[in-house]
């Protein structure tokens, strides 16, 4: 796994954190725990401080106790991962990812219709970036 990527347990974290916006960690803490699986204040700081040094949260110390934050978007992660996976087995082409996806990934006629409206607004925007 590169650095730059993020464990299981800290994409847990940013998802609670996408989901409920800025806390502090004991509501994080809190957040995390379930019936069978406790997680207690001091490892969800020592998770935090980690994301903080690989850039994926951010701390704001002025709050008492320090709120922290998603500092990458969904998107973004999505993105970073992606490319990572097409480096990885594509030789850096995002292309048979995507055919992979769209062949085999059982997409319902909503899908279809989602990816060819984003397909769509790209060409329009495209087209419209050339023609400026």
């Amino acid at each position: 796994m590169a650095a730059s990527d993020v464990t299981d347990a800290e994409r847990e974290v940013l998802d609670q954190l996408w989901m409920n916006g800025p806390a502090a960690v004991r509501v994080l803490a809190e957040w995390l725990s379930t019936a069978k699986r406790p997680v207690i204040a001091p490892t969800v700081l020592k998770l935090l401080e980690r994301m903080e040094a690989k850039g994926f949260v951010s701390r704001d110390r002025q709050q008492n106790p320090h709120l922290f934050r998603a500092a990458v978007s969904r998107d973004e992660l999505i993105e970073r991962r992606l490319q990572a996976l097409a480096g990885d087995l594509c030789g850096g082409s995002i292309v048979p990812l995507v055919s992979c996806l769209v062949e085999r990934g059982n997409l319902t006629e909503e899908d279809r219709q989602a990816i060819r409206r984003m397909i769509d607004e790209f060409r329009d925007d495209s087209d419209s970036s050339v023609n400026s």
